[in-house]
């Protein structure tokens, strides 16, 4: 089965696990995901099935856009309630200082990625090493908020939206926050909205030609001719700038990238499928 399609990750198991879940459930041995979420995170999952795993570095995945849930006030090293060590009484603060706050937030975010994440050490996760007690040094990295605001705001919970570049971690967001606030701040909920172009929408099949990267490309080769080999040139293409591209044939599309006066292939004769008809 070739298919492509969002699904709602629920709060409290891990991306992997909902993806063995999926595989079972639709009776499919090869699949995958894009954007791992933390375990006690809940949202939109892009996965896709057979053939169109190969398509993730090619789909419109960013920017993300997540809702989150700050409990003022906590503490914890994982940054969320996950691993709480203290809980201290602050007075509220002024719903101008808030916005304020959010509002410097826009733009480039340097910071330091969580210990408790996703990230890759040598081939291991951050989280895992960190649960072994292990001391470990994160380089700092840049994320791109695009838009923060305000969704509600009842002491000490405050719950924002921000719209931000790939890569970026919400933990690290929301305890910034809290520090500009004077405070420190973990996340009590996490929700994934929309990874770029893909919002959950009921596991319904997707075309994949919806959401390409690339550039739509015409070619003089006749199918057959592409069907059996016949490695296309650059003269052979209607676009021939440099740019990532795709050109589609009646069961398959393929897609090239044009550098420097040649065509390179990046994916070759992906089947269309009829689940996303």
């Amino acid at each position: 089965m070739n298919r492509l399609f969002v699904a709602y990750k629920p709060p409290y198991t891990t991306s992997n696990t909902y993806l063995s879940h999926l595989k079972r459930r639709y009776k499919v041995k090869k699949g995958g995901f894009s954007g791992i979420l933390d375990p006690f995170a809940c949202g939109t999952l892009v996965v896709a099935f057979g053939a169109y795993t190969r398509l993730f570095p090619y789909l419109r995945k960013y920017p993300k856009r997540y809702r989150a849930t700050l409990w003022l006030g906590t503490s914890s090293p994982t940054l969320d309630i996950e691993g709480i060590e203290a809980i201290r009484e602050i007075p509220p603060i002024p719903l101008e200082t808030i916005l304020q706050t959010l509002a410097n937030f826009q733009g480039p975010f340097t910071y330091t990625p969580p210990l408790f994440s996703a990230k890759k050490i040598g081939g291991k996760r951050a989280y895992q090493l960190a649960h072994q007690g292990k001391s470990l040094q994160l380089d700092p990295i840049t994320s791109t908020i695009y838009q923060l605001r305000l969704v509600n705001y009842t002491h000490p919970f405050l719950t924002f939206e921000a719209l931000v570049s790939e890569g970026t971690y919400i933990r690290s967001l929301a305890a910034a926050i809290a520090q500009a606030l004077g405070t420190t701040g973990v996340l009590s909920y996490l929700e994934r909205l929309q990874e770029g172009a893909f919002a959950y929408d009921q596991e319904r099949p997707l075309d994949p030609l919806d959401y390409l990267l690339s550039t739509p490309n015409q070619t003089t080769l006749p199918p057959e001719a592409i069907a059996q080999g016949h490695r296309i040139r650059l003269q052979d293409l209607a676009l021939r700038d440099d740019g990532l591209y795709h050109l589609v044939f009646d069961h398959f599309f393929t897609i090239v990238e044009v550098a420097d006066g040649k065509v390179f292939y990046r994916l070759n004769k992906v089947p269309r499928s009829s689940s996303a008809n």
